[in-house]
């Protein structure tokens, strides 16, 4: 009975916390799911279970949509990628509460659900593909949200999906900005939780080779402002100066800014102690790297 009084309520937790975003968001349009996707992720509708209140083995694709501030209004968006292994997604600390932020700072933004790889690394590849042409205007549904300049976020997992698509993408974004991102799948630097799902326990090297971000940057990879803590015990900090070098390698502008203490996870959390620090320092960086166009609507 105890069993059922917890599985209760869990599932209640995910429906409300799925219903707040939904909620909070102007909009929210579906992109696919495996049965009209490119690629299925093989795993079988309907969704199997939450976590903590977080979608767990995602199947489905949606973007929430939250408009800029018009009075602040840059032609900035951005399409954000919740952290979660590749298991689940954190869609409020790096999800909602994020998009919320770049709302209020002129810049348009659009949460990404995306499916879960499950040994299909191109499945979440083509989701956020899909998502930067919903907000770049070339793909119908977003009228009224869409960005001149489109750029994309990334958290944990959701950072080496931000770096996928800014390295090896069909569509780049104009921008980049990673939170304690997972890059290499090196045995010593990886999060092997991430790479495990993304490209299955048993995979292969030439595989970890391919999805180890920090071989993949070239000179057509986007400028990028990296963020993490020192004494993060999830994914090594070197995982994001490994990016940051191959970014200087071939002079991309790049900014990286590497806290004391913080650990893994700090997102949107008030508990950071340098919280308001990142903010100024991104906004600061956006205005310098991606200049404001004053127009929410690509010409």
């Amino acid at each position: 009975m105890k069993r059922l009084l917890t599985l209760f309520l869990l599932l209640t937790a995910a429906v409300f916390a799925a219903e707040a975003q939904e909620m909070r968001a102007a909009k929210v349009l579906p992109i696919w799911d495996n049965a009209t996707a490119p690629h299925s992720n093989g795993l079988a509708e309907p969704e199997p279970a939450v976590e903590n209140g977080r979608p767990r083995f995602t199947t489905r694709a949606e973007l929430y949509l939250y408009p800029a501030d018009p009075a602040k209004a840059s032609g900035r968006g951005v399409v954000i990628c919740p952290g979660g292994g590749y298991r689940h997604l954190s869609m409020e600390n790096e999800g909602a509460r994020m998009a919320e932020w770049f709302a209020a700072n002129g810049i348009t933004a659009a949460v990404l659900r995306y499916r879960m790889p499950n040994g299909h690394p191109e499945v979440p590849l083509e989701d956020v593909e899909q998502a930067l042409r919903i907000l770049k205007g070339q793909v119908p549904g977003a009228e009224g949200f869409t960005a001149e300049q489109a750029g994309v976020v990334g958290s944990s997992a959701g950072g080496h999906l931000a770096a996928m698509v800014s390295t090896m993408g069909a569509v780049r974004p104009a921008f980049t900005i990673l939170f304690y991102p997972v890059i290499s799948a090196d045995a010593a630097r990886a999060h092997k939780g991430s790479f495990d799902n993304l490209l299955g326990a048993k995979r292969s090297k030439r595989a970890s080779r391919r999805y180890s971000l920090e071989r993949r940057v070239t000179a057509a990879t986007p400028p990028a402002f990296l963020l993490l803590a020192d004494d993060d015990r999830t994914v090594p900090p070197v995982n994001s100066t490994l990016y940051y070098n191959a970014l200087k390698a071939h002079g991309i502008p790049a900014s990286m800014h590497l806290y004391p203490i913080g650990g893994h996870g700090f997102g949107m959390r008030d508990s950071f102690p340098f919280k308001a620090s990142w903010q100024a320092l991104l906004l600061d960086w956006l205005d310098r790297t991606v200049p404001a166009t004053r127009s929410g609507e690509p010409e």
